[in-house]
């Protein structure tokens, strides 16, 4: 790879690397608002994380032509883990170590971010949930409850007095 095009495919993982960053941050922010009461809040934390996603997949786009027109692949390595064949992984993946080092740091923080938004997502669902028991019962239906085995049964509602 040339010393021009190497530059380059830095750059564009430093930027992805730094918009995922504030992705995760943005997450860690959603997961907070998402267990407040500012629906507000979630409707904008939403828009920044809708903004970063894009701006990491117009990078990833970038990054992928990059790497076709230098006719090299980025190495799937996991950290703390040595490539294989260390003496000869620039031959083989056609990358600098410095380049697979920033690749490994963007796949560890797009696997966090994954995660943090499969709790968020976890988080909604479960809110989604409870609004609708509490729906259910605005409109006069029955609650559910668990039983002792952890299965979900109607209950029955009971007058407790009569006016």
């Amino acid at each position: 790879m040339n010393a021009a095009t190497h530059q380059r495919l830095a750059e564009v993982l430093d930027r992805e690397i730094e918009t995922a960053r504030a992705l995760a941050a943005t997450l860690d922010e959603e997961r907070t608002a998402l267990t407040g009461v500012s629906a507000d809040a979630v409707t904008a934390i939403a828009a920044q994380k809708i903004e970063r996603l894009v701006r990491i997949e117009t990078l990833e786009t970038q990054r992928r032509e990059l790497c076709a027109a230098a006719s090299i692949s980025l190495p799937n390595r996991r950290r703390g883990m040595p490539p294989l064949m260390a003496d000869v992984s620039d031959a083989i993946t056609g990358v600098s170590d410095a380049i697979a080092e920033r690749w490994q740091v963007l796949l560890d923080l797009i696997a966090g971010c994954r995660s943090a938004n499969e709790v968020n997502g976890y988080i909604i669902n479960a809110r989604r949930g409870q609004v609708g028991q509490l729906i259910n019962l605005l409109r006069g239906g029955a609650s559910v409850t668990y039983g002792p085995h952890g299965k979900t049964y109607a209950a029955v509602h009971r007058q407790l007095a009569r006016a």
